[in-house]
Formats: C-alpha cells, structure tokens, sequence
C-alpha cells in the first residue's frame, strides 16, 4: 500500500491511510432546540427538508425514533428511487442525535452523523458533524449538508412549517 501525505483542512499534513477529517457544518435557528431536534425524528417533518430538494422530493419516510431503530428516506431521482438509511445510537432530547447513515448510491460507505442541539438566546445552534466520509464525496456531502440545514432553517420560520402541539 502506497503512503502518501496531505494537507488536511487545518493545515497539518496527515497521511492517506488515516481517517479523513470529518465534515462539520453549523447553522442558527430562531427556534427552541426542542423545535429543531423533532423536526429530525418527525416523519411528516422529516420529510419536508431532510435530504430532499425542491426538484427531488421525498416518495417515502419511515422513522423509528428509538437508539437501535432505524431510518428510510428515499427520494425521486431522475425517475429512479434513491435513499438513505440509517440507525440510531444515541438519542438525548433537545440536545444530541447520533445515527450511522448509509446512502443506497454507495452501499459500501457507512458513516457516523452526529446532530448536536445547544440553546441561544433567541433560538438555537446546530452543529452537525459527519465522520467517515470518503474524502472523494467529501466536498459534495458538505455542500449537501449545508443545503439541508438551509432547507431546515426555512421549514422551521414557514407558516407550514412544523408546530409541535401545545
């Protein structure tokens, strides 16, 4: 095996055979944290922002929100099927969501998402890091997330946004 060196996104050289550096990508909400951690575990919610786009909408959203349950979220795709998978490892309400992901289009590549909630003043941070990621996927998955959060952020202040009952 061929050994080669880089410069990771800090600057320090690392070699290729180590883990690629994971992808983090925070954003701010003007709503509480508890907003925000059930728009993620919410199927009807879920599927309005969660890895779906305006041009490819989510055909199916099946959420077991329990550590060992599991997630299905397929979305349409050039008139083809196409979805992620995912289970559960730790659940802390309002404050922390870790799930391993896998996406159908790279069934080999398992990675680890973690979803971390903390309160602001007026609203919240979210700060998601994503490990494991091929560092070849690594520019688009991070584009993708940032592209999520946005969409999270305007389903979250739209009037047919998620409004948990009081």
């Amino acid at each position: 095996m061929r050994d080669t060196m880089r410069t990771g996104k800090n600057g320090r050289s690392r070699s290729s055979t180590e883990q690629p550096e994971p992808i983090r990508v925070t954003s701010r909400f003007r709503a509480a944290p508890e907003r925000v951690f059930n728009a993620w575990l919410d199927p009807a919610v879920a599927g309005k922002w969660l890895f779906a786009t305006a041009s490819r909408p989510m055909q199916h959203v099946r959420i077991d929100a329990r550590v060992a349950g599991s997630f299905h979220i397929a979305e349409q795709r050039d008139g083809a099927g196409d979805g992620h998978t995912g289970e559960y490892v730790e659940i802390v309400p309002r404050r922390r969501l870790v799930f391993m992901l896998r996406m159908e289009d790279h069934p080999d590549v398992r990675t680890r998402v973690t979803v971390e909630i903390a309160p602001l003043k007026s609203g919240s941070e979210l700060t998601l890091i994503h490990e494991n990621v091929p560092p070849e996927h690594a520019n688009e998955i991070e584009g993708r997330w940032t592209g999520i959060s946005y969409g999270l952020g305007l389903m979250l202040t739209s009037r047919a946004g998620y409004n948990p009952p009081r």
